[in-house]
């Protein structure tokens, strides 16, 4: 019952995480509507644009194709009319994403994890194809198969990683705690794959700290050219709401963007362009304000820059070691070189699947190409990671850390005597003094001698004479 009971609940979740979703995008969908429109407009066309959009946030690629009578209202060149959107809105992947994790732990604290997650995907499964199914947009389409597939792989990803990672710390009495077992067997190698992934972790959280502060600091810099692009656009407040929040949903992506810039790579946006710290070279792009952060030029000096994914990995790498010491985990130099790899071939992996949601196609023309290269981005990104992490993870060992470790040992020691020792084996040790092995008081413990009672000399020992 009880695992019937989890699976309905991830279910339940997964059913939430899908309608919060739509409806983040359906009620402005419809309140902008309306406002355009007014209350006889027709409805028709607005749950196939917000299938469409929760496709597209998914990873799904969009292809637009302007029909011919907008084609002449608008005046956009012929070759201009057809071409596909492939560079994802990466806010509505990632609230997916945390809360598929989120529910993945839930199931995996209430001991079904493999069945919370698998029910919850299912569940998601279903809405995705019925999402699909119902969402045909005249003008936007998109390819069947991919969003009826990709929306549940991104949720099944996130419960199967939220729910791994509690089950492997509290164990759940299956298939997890027999691999953990292996990993046992292996001695001290058993602590390098869990280590590995958590100085990833720890990697990518500080990557992306940097990748935004960078976003902040370039907003704060060119403040100006963002509002004279928005002032360009010449659009009325309802279409400077609709750009503001496509701008919000593509924050994440260019977080990535921003990332890939740090590392050294940078990205594109159009083809024979390119955007890094050794050299700006821009042409025409387009005029959405959140471009107007782009640097005009830069300097060779700007690639100083790539301290800070460096920065990152030391963090995780420091954080790995701080960790393997607190558990009294001494490991080898050959097993931290192999954890500090670990951490650079994860990051370096996550860097790749970020680039190819964040990158591909952002219009017609020569906007075919846009964000970061795949090869190039993950490369880099992962070198620098290792690099930092292998500063700390194989630096000597210092006095501080030595003494620290001896001292954890020390007061693991005396936790576990006390545990084996118990005082009702020591009844006659007197208060204050400490009991040996053998159940007698240290030689080396004081007590106040109002504690010992009366006081008498030994056997055949000289007294002073009474006067």
């Amino acid at each position: 019952m009880q695992r019937l009971l989890v699976a309905l609940l991830a279910a339940f979740d997964a059913a939430i995480a899908a309608a919060v979703g739509l409806v983040v995008l359906l009620a402005p969908l419809t309140l902008l509507w309306t406002v355009a429109f007014g209350v006889s407009a027709d409805w028709g066309a607005l749950w196939p644009l917000t299938g469409t959009l929760w496709q597209f946030g998914h990873g799904v690629p969009l292809s637009i194709d302007i029909a011919g009578d907008l084609l002449r209202t608008t005046g956009i060149a012929p070759d201009a009319a057809a071409f596909t959107l492939s560079v994802t809105p990466l806010a509505f992947l990632l609230f997916t994403l945390l809360f598929a994790a989120r529910s993945g732990a839930r199931a995996a604290r209430a001991g079904a994890w493999l069945m919370g997650s698998l029910s919850g995907a299912a569940t998601f499964a279903v809405i995705a194809a019925g999402v699909a199914l119902t969402s045909h947009l005249e003008g936007a389409a998109t390819p069947l198969a991919l969003g009826m597939l990709l929306p549940p792989a991104v949720y099944l990803l996130g419960a199967m990683g939220g729910a791994v990672r509690i089950a492997w710390e509290d164990g759940d009495g299956g298939a997890l705690d027999r691999v953990h077992d292996v990993f046992d067997s292996w001695g001290d190698w058993g602590p390098v794959p869990s280590a590995a992934v958590r100085g990833a972790a720890f990697a990518l959280v500080g990557v992306t700290f940097f990748g935004a502060l960078a976003i902040a600091v370039a907003t704060l810099a060119r403040g100006g050219e963002v509002v004279a692009l928005f002032q360009a656009a010449r659009v009325d407040a309802l279409g400077a709401t609709v750009i503001t929040l496509g701008q919000l949903a593509y924050l994440p992506t260019a977080v990535v963007w921003a990332v890939s810039w740090l590392a050294g790579p940078g990205f594109a946006v159009g083809a024979g362009t390119a955007v890094s710290p050794a050299g700006t070279q821009l042409g025409v792009v387009p005029g959405l304000p959140i471009l107007g952060i782009l640097p005009e030029n830069t300097s060779i000096w700007m690639l100083v820059v790539v301290i800070l994914p460096i920065a990152a990995g030391a963090f995780a790498g420091w954080a790995v070691r701080s960790r393997l010491v607190w558990e009294v985990t001494p490991l080898g130099t050959a097993h931290r070189a192999v954890i500090a790899v670990g951490i650079g071939a994860l990051t370096a992996g996550a860097a790749a699947v970020a680039a190819v949601l964040g990158g591909g196609s952002m219009g017609p023309g020569r906007l075919v190409e846009a964000g970061p290269d795949v090869l190039a981005f993950s490369l880099a990104l992962g070198g620098e990671v290792l690099l930092g992490a292998a500063i700390l993870l194989l630096s000597p060992r210092n006095r501080d850390e030595l003494a620290e470790e001896r001292t954890d040992r020390w007061l693991a020691e005396m936790t576990e005597s006390e545990r084996s020792g118990g005082a009702t084996e020591n009844r006659d040790v007197p208060s204050g003094w400490t009991a040996s092995t053998d159940g007698r008081p240290s030689p080396y413990d004081t007590v106040p001698l109002d504690d010992l009672g009366p006081i008498r000399p030994a056997a055949g020992t000289p007294q002073d004479p009474v006067v």
